[in-house]
């Protein structure tokens, strides 16, 4: 069964959840996941400038804390 959701009238924390378990959903054959042909080439390129020290790796928790510091 498809359920229709009413986007415009769902909080942000429902529309979160719901792009959560579609994503969920979407990934769970690991196999069936394709990247776009730029994301080997977007990685290479991160991983060059993280062995030049242009940039820094951080864990995912620290990320969302630097990121929501920056644009809150």
């Amino acid at each position: 069964m498809v359920t229709t959701l009413d986007i415009q009238h769902m909080s942000r924390t429902e529309k979160l959840q719901a792009m959560e378990t579609i994503w969920e959903d979407l990934s769970k054959v690991e196999a069936e996941v394709e990247s776009p042909a730029w994301h080997g080439d977007a990685l290479r390129g991160t991983d060059a400038r993280v062995a030049d020290g242009q940039e820094r790796v951080a864990d995912w928790e620290t990320a969302k804390r630097e990121f929501r510091m920056r644009f809150e």
